[in-house]
């Protein structure tokens, strides 16, 4: 199926899309400072910077939307037929990225936390919230819960 838009219509729709305070992130943070947790955002000098940093718990969380960092098994990780070449590519480097950044972190002693957009459910929420309460000052936690 062809694109709708033309090539200048369509960039201008791309352009569009935000890489922070998403509707996601914006529902992540909310619910985290409404359970009492203090958070530091974006922090510029750590790798990816993260959407949520918990600097005395060493934690990091990243709000990751399921199509732009291709959650695995995710409906809304399909693929785009038109320039699928390209979107492919695209969303590969993406998630090879993430990957780097959530090694560095965890090389510099940081302990990242992905949460999926499709995953944001009260009860997924109140996990990770228990799961940063627990973390406590300098306690390591196990980003394999979300």
């Amino acid at each position: 199926m062809a694109d709708v838009f033309d090539k200048e219509k369509r960039s201008e729709v791309m352009g569009r899309v935000r890489s922070r305070d998403t509707k996601p992130e914006l529902l992540v943070r909310r619910f985290l400072h409404s359970k009492g947790l203090r958070f530091r955002l974006h922090r510029k000098e750590l790798p990816g910077r993260p959407d949520l940093v918990f600097p005395s718990r060493r934690i990091v969380v990243f709000v990751h939307g399921c199509f732009w960092h291709q959650h695995p098994g995710c409906r809304k990780a399909k693929l785009p037929e038109t320039r699928a070449a390209f979107w492919r590519e695209k969303l590969l480097s993406n998630v090879q990225r993430d990957q780097k950044v959530q090694q560095a972190l965890e090389a510099a002693g940081w302990h990242p936390l992905i949460v999926w957009e499709c995953e944001l459910t009260s009860s997924r929420l109140d996990a990770l919230a228990d799961m940063i309460r627990r973390a406590g000052p300098d306690e390591p936690s196990s980003h394999d819960l979300l």
